[in-house]
Parts: C-alpha cells; sequence; structure tokens
C-alpha cells in the first residue's frame, strides 16, 4: 500500500479531485486526437500494467493513473470512463484510488500546459518517446500544479519512466530536475497581464481562454476557467415514475448520506439532490435503488432545462431531438408525471441506431413511456417524419461542452475553433429543420451544455433572422429570457436553453 494521500489542491491552478461522478458530457462527433497519439508504444514495447504493478518501484497509484493516461492517449478515450474501469474497480486501497484519480484527471486537464512545460526542458521534443512522455506528464503535474516535494515527484517520475523505457531513466531524471528549476518562474509572464500565463496558469489552450474572455468578459473568464478545474459535484435525479422524493431521501439517510435539495439562481430544482459523498454509491441500498429505476446520475443544470422545457400545459404530442441514451427523456417524463399527474405522448430521435437501442432499454429500466424511438438525421426531419408536427419540439444539440469541462477535461485540448463553428452550424441547421414540424401556437426548445457566444446567443439570432424562424418568437422559460446556468465551484454545470414559440 502507498504512503500517498491525495495533496490539498494548489490554490493558484486549482486542478481536479477525485471525483466518481460522470455527468453530463459533450454531445456530437468524439472530438480529434490530441499531438502525438499512437496506437502502439514508439521504440519498444511498454509493458502490461499488472506486470508494471510487480517490477516498480513506483506507487500503485501512479502506476493506475499512468495506464488511464496512455490508454487517454492511444484510444482517444474519456479519463472519466477508464478511470470508472482500471481504478474505481480495483483492489488499490481507497486513498489510492483516489490518488490515481487526482492524477489521472489532473493531466487530462492540463495536457497541453504539461507538454509545453516539458518541451522547454527539451533538448529535442521530438526525441521523447509516447510512452516516456506519458509517465513524465505525471511527473510534471505533480510538481506544477500539486506542490508536490520535488524530491519524490522526481524520484516517482523517473519510476514511471523506468516502468515503461528502462533506459530512459536517466533522461527523465534530468528532465524534470529541469522542470523543478523552472517552477519559480511559472507561469512565465503575469496572468494579471499576460493571456498567455493566464492560460498556463489555469491549464487552458490560448485561443481558448482568448475565446472566453471575449465572450464572457475578463472576470467571469477567470472564475470560468478556475472553476474548470475543481472537483465535479454528484447530483442525482429522483424518477417520480418509479419512486419518491421522501423514498429515495431516507434510503441515502440509511445509507449514511444526508442528500441535500438543489437551487439554482435562486430557485428549487425539483426532484434534485446532491449528494455530498460519491461513496455512498456503492452501498447496497443505495445501488439497488439505481437498478430499480428510481433514482439516475445527472447535473443539476441538465435536471434544470429538462423541467424548463416542459410547456406549461401537457402537450398532446412532445418531440425530443437529440434523445442520446435516453437521460433527458426520463427527465422529462419524470417531470411530466410531476408536472401534469401523467407521461407525455414522447417521440425520440437520435442519429446513432446504437443510442435508440439503449434509450429503449433505458425506458424500460425506468418505466418510462416511449411512444417511438426513431433514427434518422435530424437536420432532415421532413425525410424522418414526413408531415408530422407537434405540439412541443426539444432539440438537445450537439455542441462543445466546454460546460462540462470538470467532468471530461479532455475538450479542451481536443476543441478547435473551426470544430466549435461546425457544431453552431448545426444547431442551426437541426432549428431550421424542425421549425416546420412545431404545431400552431406550439413551442420549440434548443439547448447546449456550453458557455460559447457562437454556439448559444449567435445561433438563437441567426435562427430568428432565417426564413424558417420568421414564424417564430422568444418566449420566456423559466421564468427569464433564457437559462444560463453558470460555473463555479460546487455548482451545477454550465447549460444554456431557450425557448420559442411560434406565432400562428
Amino acid at each position: 500500500m502507498s504512503n500517498d494521500r491525495a495533496p490539498k489542491r494548489s490554490s493558484a491552478a486549482g486542478m481536479p479531485d477525485p471525483a466518481s461522478d460522470a455527468q453530463g458530457g459533450p454531445r456530437g462527433d468524439r472530438p480529434r486526437k490530441p499531438r502525438g497519439d499512437s496506437s502502439r508504444p514508439q521504440g519498444g514495447s511498454a509493458k502490461p500494467a499488472r506486470e508494471e504493478q510487480r517490477s516498480s518501484k513506483a506507487s500503485p497509484a501512479r502506476l493506475a493513473a499512468l495506464d488511464v493516461c496512455r490508454e487517454v492517449r492511444r484510444r482517444d478515450a474519456y479519463a472519466q470512463d477508464l478511470i470508472a474501469a482500471r481504478v474505481d474497480e480495483s483492489r488499490m486501497a481507497p486513498e489510492d484510488r483516489a490518488f490515481a484519480t487526482l492524477l489521472a484527471l489532473g493531466v487530462a486537464s492540463s495536457v497541453g500546459t504539461l507538454d509545453e512545460v516539458l518541451d522547454r526542458a527539451l533538448n529535442n521534443p521530438a526525441d521523447v518517446q509516447d510512452d516516456v512522455r506519458d509517465a513524465l506528464r505525471i511527473a510534471v503535474y505533480e510538481i506544477l500544479f500539486l506542490n508536490k516535494s520535488p524530491h519524490a515527484a522526481v524520484d516517482q517520475g523517473v519510476e514511471l519512466v523506468r516502468s515503461v523505457q528502462p533506459r530512459a531513466a536517466g533522461l527523465g531524471n534530468a528532465v524534470l530536475r529541469r522542470v523543478v528549476a523552472m517552477k519559480e518562474a511559472f507561469p512565465f509572464g503575469d496572468p494579471t497581464r499576460d493571456v498567455a500565463a493566464l492560460a498556463r496558469l489555469h491549464a487552458f489552450p490560448l485561443w481558448l481562454a482568448k475565446r472566453l474572455i471575449a465572450d464572457l468578459g475578463p472576470r467571469a473568464a477567470v472564475d470560468f476557467m478556475r472553476a474548470s478545474n475543481e472537483p465535479a459535484p454528484l447530483f442525482v435525479a429522483v424518477n417520480e415514475i418509479e419512486a419518491t422524493l421522501d423514498e429515495v431521501r431516507s434510503t441515502f439517510a440509511e445509507a449514511g448520506s444526508a442528500v441535500e435539495p438543489v437551487e439554482i439562481d435562486g430557485a428549487r430544482v425539483p426532484g434534485c439532490l446532491r449528494v455530498p459523498d460519491p461513496r455512498v454509491l456503492q452501498d447496497a441500498r443505495v445501488k439497488r435503488l439505481f437498478a430499480q429505476g428510481k433514482v439516475l446520475v445527472s447535473d443539476a443544470a441538465s435536471q434544470l432545462v429538462a423541467e424548463s422545457v416542459l410547456p406549461a400545459h401537457m402537450p398532446a404530442s412532445f418531440l425530443e431531438v437529440g434523445a442520446g441514451r435516453g437521460t433527458k427523456t426520463i427527465l422529462l417524463q419524470s417531470g411530466a408525471l410531476r408536472a401534469y399527474g401523467s407521461q407525455m405522448e414522447l417521440v425520440a430521435l437520435d442519429n446513432h441506431a446504437f443510442k435508440t437501442d439503449l434509450l429503449r432499454e433505458r425506458a424500460r429500466t425506468y418505466g418510462v413511456h416511449v411512444a417511438e424511438a426513431l433514427t434518422g438525421d435530424a437536420t432532415e426531419l421532413d425525410e424522418v417524419l414526413g408531415a408530422r408536427c407537434f405540439d412541443a419540439v426539444f432539440i438537445d444539440a450537439p455542441c462543445s461542452g466546454l460546460g462540462t469541462l470538470r467532468r471530461h477535461p479532455e475538450i479542451r485540448w481536443r476543441l478547435t475553433e473551426e470544430r466549435m463553428g461546425e457544431l453552431a452550424a448545426l444547431g442551426l441547421a437541426l432549428l431550421r429543420s424542425a421549425a416546420g414540424h412545431v404545431s400552431p401556437r406550439g413551442q420549440l426548445a434548443y439547448a447546449t451544455c456550453t458557455v460559447a457566444h457562437v454556439e448559444n446567443n449567435a445561433v438563437v439570432k441567426r435562427f430568428l433572422e432565417s426564413p424558417e424562424g420568421a414564424g417564430f418568437e422568444l418566449a420566456p422559460i423559466a421564468g427569464r429570457s433564457c437559462v444560463a446556468t453558470r460555473l463555479a465551484p460546487g455548482t451545477s454545470d454550465a447549460h444554456f436553453a431557450v425557448r420559442f414559440a411560434r406565432k400562428r
């Protein structure tokens, strides 16, 4: 058993703490692969993870983190998914699992900054093979963002390098000692005056830091970057179809966790509970709640959006576009039962057949009524639906996912300005396609989990100016012009939603 403990975060960098939940996330196509991706290690074969555990002097937590980081690079995977499979289910001590999670998420969130620092410390960055760079990143993250003892970070970093490339241990030692010497100058400028230094301090790409400042303003952008590196809180939604709020709260209390009701901007989110300690999810009584479809993990802002897009009165028909694996579908029908006394006549649509199949399976587990689960291209709804119209249409649009960076830290380094523009164009195409399938006096709602102006406000403006949008006007949603939750430590993710009303 390792003596490592998850240390207190650096107040300057604020990198992620361990978090066992993986709520929310980017929608749409998977981002592009990061620089230096390789399907197999270069310059020799890396040892299997179990062999590393047996032969290396590196701590179990660091070896587990290395395993996750390596697979994130090789497979273009998300760290949270790998942590759930390789760390949470491991036989490591709880403190080792927590430290491995901290390291893996920290490296995923700061990989571009770590590579920049490594390249400064190397005589020739191209000489370092991918598997060695994986190991060095972990040590550099500890040095720069965790304030670990330089001696311990260097010593363990060298052992990580040795575990994958024994001949590179000397190089690793020299490079890490240079990084220790460079630490005092990091982030290589005054963050209050130099945007590049500010971006390094919070481990953001420079272009994205500039975009956030332009969209949110300097102070809000800094707050957003800082909060994006904080641990993600855990929220669950009570499925009113299968359980009551009191039943769920009582079960969590019996398991030793006093769950708390949630408010956003002073308004209660119905059926939403915050779970202070994620470890309670391992309790058999709580696991039973999930197995019976009584609760599901969902960010509070996502729950707020689902609640807010429900019409004031029961619609005769409801179309959900971008239904995915059905999380919003469950939230919508649970909210409908709460608001109207019964579930809606809901049609769900996604462009991936495997997601449609998963939605049907989850709908059965959660007791959700889905009138039809369709697979098709939502930018060509005439081909999918013919002339059918609905009292309410809800588009859960593919987006960059910037509002979910605490849960999917890789996004910031995989996203590009070009891709953000493509997603904005897709959102507009979805709105224009859906406009013709809204009944007279019906409503059309649009939601994302990003803070990017180009994907939110700009899409709304372009839709209203389009021929298809000319027959619509903005309508209040949740008592205001739009839902736009802000990211701050301990709060929900950042989501956006608007509602359009058809004029006639």
